[in-house]
């Protein structure tokens, strides 16, 4: 009975239209795509950070031509909030936005235009060492989040039909 249900499950799925976004693995159209994509430099210490997660992501290899160019602007902010007394500062927010285009080298045309970003909360603790450590953290790991959206929205662009 579990089987049949399985197989009645297996079925329905297929019919769905559901296709995986890296068929064909490596040599897939959508890892090809990826893999020509050239990051500039970024401005910026988050900029570097963003970079460096993209060129992750992306699997750039040395053996294929650049044919699209991903284009990055950063907006990184830290602000203060949760006053204390004595308007100490008790909690920041560090925000890390990034507007990007995917551009077809060939032809000059935009294929993705958009926007990726995220925040975290940081602790303002009495240690400055320990907060300073925490809002480099919290910039590593928003760069590694914003470069993640980032690619997922161009690997889904690259994936739809011209």
């Amino acid at each position: 009975m579990r089987a049949l249900a399985a197989l009645a499950l297996l079925a329905a799925l297929s019919g769905c239209g559901l296709q995986p976004m890296y068929a064909g693995g490596g040599s897939g159209a959508v890892a090809q795509g990826l893999a020509a994509i050239d990051v500039p430099p970024i401005e910026g210490r988050a900029g570097w950070l963003v970079r460096n997660a993209l060129n992750e992501r992306l699997g750039q290899r040395d053996d294929v031509a650049p044919r699209y160019r991903l284009d990055v602007l950063l907006d990184d902010q830290l602000e203060g909030l949760g006053l204390l007394t004595g308007e100490t500062i008790g909690r920041e927010r560090r925000t890390l936005r990034a507007r990007y285009q995917l551009v077809d080298l060939s032809t000059g045309r935009i294929i993705v235009d958009a926007t990726a970003g995220s925040d975290a909360g940081i602790d303002v603790v009495s240690s400055e060492f320990a907060t300073i450590a925490a809002e480099q953290t919290a910039l590593e790991n928003l760069s590694r989040e914003v470069a993640d959206r980032i690619v997922t929205r161009v690997t889904v662009a690259l994936r739809e039909p011209a």
